[in-house]
């Protein structure tokens, strides 16, 4: 007995063809793209990359970005408050604000750097790696683009004054020489503060605490003294301030050089100088000079031994 198979029909070998998929797409991509023209305005530029960035090396660093990014928010809301929500006829108790904000926003978070130059000089000191210097940063920056339109949120919904932020100044500084040198010295005695609070003192058990006051007195007194970038003496407070009050990133290259390569070089040049004093790497290289630290207990240690 013969079996004779006939071939099936086209149709029901391949019942689905591209243009039965035309349609359905179509009201996909539309349904999307009305997404996206909801979303996108509501979404900081910049944002979707620095969030993508948290998940690098297999999610490694995602705690480090979590704390960049917590603590970023918390720096900018307790520390750009005070003047405007709280203090506004008192310095005295504006300043005060302030240095708690500066205590809280380290503690409450872990204890990040905030700030992409102070980030550049632990990278250059080699007490980060470069992945998680990079994330870091991004951390850092996702924070700010989060921050100020929150903040401006809570402060129409409670009829506060919108909190204010760093922005260069072109008028007679058209290539941020001035204000770039100002960030330069900013950074350069700001990296001094932290290298010393952190790594060369030591205040006994209460430590941790004098240590961030001090820290947030400091800061105060440099943005009081170094006013022509607004003041940052930090990149990201710069850039993200500038995108949340135009909507884009910065198009004049004067606010690079000012709050970016300014405040990179200062933080790398205190890094330089401070291997020179203290010993160690900087980029994985050692120096020709120094460390000054070991030479002076060096010529020390005969003379107590005299003395004895």
């Amino acid at each position: 007995t013969r079996v004779h198979i006939r071939p099936l029909p086209p149709h029901v070998l391949y019942p689905f063809t591209p243009s039965s998929f035309l349609p359905s797409t179509m009201v996909l991509l539309s349904i999307l793209s009305s997404i996206y023209q909801q979303v996108a305005p509501l979404v900081p530029p910049g944002l979707a990359a620095c969030l993508a960035s948290a998940f690098v090396a297999d999610g490694k660093y995602l705690p480090a970005f979590r704390h960049e990014f917590i603590g970023t928010i918390i720096m900018i809301g307790l520390t750009f408050s005070p003047g405007k929500w709280i203090g506004q006829d008192s310095l005295a108790i504006a300043w005060a604000v302030h240095a708690c904000g500066v205590v809280a926003a380290d503690k409450l978070s872990g204890g990040p750097h905030v700030n992409p130059a102070v980030t550049a000089s632990m990278f250059a000191l080699g007490k980060c790696s470069y992945t998680e210097g990079f994330v870091r940063i991004m951390g850092s920056m996702a924070g700010g683009l989060v921050a100020f339109p929150l903040f401006k949120v809570f402060a129409d919904q409670f009829g506060l004054t919108p909190l204010g932020g760093p922005e260069f100044d072109a008028k007679d500084d058209e290539e941020g020489i001035a204000a770039g040198f100002s960030e330069f010295c900013a950074m350069v005695l700001l990296m001094f503060l932290i290298y010393t609070l952190n790594w060369e003192l030591n205040f006994g058990k209460f430590h941790y605490w004098i240590k961030q006051t001090l820290t947030a007195v400091g800061i105060r007194y440099l943005i009081e003294t170094f006013p022509l970038a607004g003041p940052a003496i930090n990149p990201m407070l710069g850039t993200t301030w500038y995108i949340f009050a135009y909507g884009g990133f910065p198009d004049h290259l004067g606010h690079y050089f000012t709050y970016w390569v300014s405040s990179f070089l200062g933080a790398i040049f205190a890094s330089y100088l401070y291997a020179i004093y203290a010993g160690g790497t900087v980029f994985g290289k050692t120096l020709p000079v120094g460390p000054m630290k070991g030479e002076a207990k060096a010529e020390a240690a005969p003379e107590s031994k005299k003395k004895k």
